[in-house]
C-alpha cells in the first residue's frame, strides 16, 4: 500500500494526528526553525514545495492577520493535488465573550474567553508570534475557503471552542 502526502502546516512541536497516522506521509512545515519542520516556509508564501494529497493546520490560522488568511488558503489550494483536500482548526469565537471567565481546561492550563481572542495572555509575554491576530465563526471560515477558490466546503463546531473546516481543492 502507498501512502499519501500529508502537509502538516503549522506544526510546531505537535504530532501527525491520529487520523492520518498509517495512511500518509507527513512532511512538516513551519515558520520556526525552532521546530524543526522539514520545510522553513510562511503558510502565506510556501515556495515549489511539490504537491500533496491532503493539508492538516491546527490552530495556526489564527495568528495570521485578515489580509494574510486569504493568502494562506489559496497556498494550501496551490499546492494540493486535484481533489485534494485540508482539514483546518482554529479556535470559534461564535459564543466567546472578552472575559476572564474560564471555558474550558486544556492541555496547557485553564483556558478564557480573552485567550480565545487574543492568544493564550500567560505565554504572549515570551512568545509574542503566539497571539491571535484574526478570528473565525463558522460562516467566516466557510467564506474564506469558498473565496479560495475551494470546491466543497464543510465547517463544524466541536467541543471546547474547536472550529473545523475541511475543504476539498
Amino acid at each position: 500500500m502507498s501512502l499519501g502526502s500529508l502537509l502538516h502546516v503549522g506544526c510546531g512541536g505537535e504530532p501527525m494526528p491520529e487520523w492520518a497516522v498509517g495512511k500518509y506521509q507527513e512532511v512538516r512545515l513551519d515558520v520556526s526553525a525552532d521546530h524543526q519542520p522539514d520545510i522553513l516556509a510562511s503558510m502565506t508564501d510556501m515556495g515549489e514545495i511539490g504537491e500533496f494529497d491532503a493539508i492538516h493546520c491546527s490552530h495556526a490560522l489564527e495568528h495570521l492577520v485578515p489580509h494574510e488568511v486569504a493568502l494562506a488558503l489559496s497556498e494550501f489550494r496551490r499546492v494540493l493535488k486535484p481533489g485534494g483536500f485540508a482539514i483546518v482548526f482554529v479556535p470559534d469565537l461564535q459564543e466567546v465573550k472578552a472575559t476572564e471567565d474560564v471555558l474550558f481546561t486544556a492541555p496547557c492550563g485553564p483556558v478564557a474567553g480573552l485567550d480565545l481572542m487574543y492568544g493564550l495572555r500567560r505565554l504572549l509575554p515570551t512568545m509574542p508570534y503566539m497571539a491571535h491576530r484574526t478570528g473565525f465563526v463558522q460562516d467566516t471560515l466557510s467564506a474564506a475557503f469558498k473565496a479560495a477558490g475551494f470546491s466543497r466546503v464543510v465547517t463544524q463546531r466541536l467541543e471546547n471552542y474547536n472550529l473545523m473546516a475541511a475543504a476539498v481543492k
